[in-house]
């Protein structure tokens, strides 16, 4: 069975997307013609909404996937930082 590769964004309705420290704004157009805009280029790269957590009245988190792809595996997971006592 293949791996999946995920995506969650972030999205405010107040004019905002944030998704792995990238930064959209909102321009001069409608916040539905906004978001739509930003979730149909994630249809083109073969990213599948799976589900969305609501936080606020105008922010959700949006779970995205896709079969993993060898560009999705190659960023490596900050290192854990630990603290030793004085």
């Amino acid at each position: 069975m293949g791996q999946w590769a995920y995506k969650v964004v972030y999205i405010d309705y107040r004019g905002r997307i944030s998704c792995e420290g990238e930064e959209t704004l909102i321009g001069n157009e409608r916040r539905s013609g906004f978001a739509r805009r930003y979730l149909n280029g994630l249809g083109r790269e073969n990213w599948e909404l799976v589900g969305i957590q609501p936080l606020t009245a105008n922010s959700a988190y949006y779970i995205f996937k896709r079969p993993g792809q060898e560009s999705d595996y190659t960023q490596e997971a900050p290192a854990a930082t630990q603290e030793t006592p004085a």
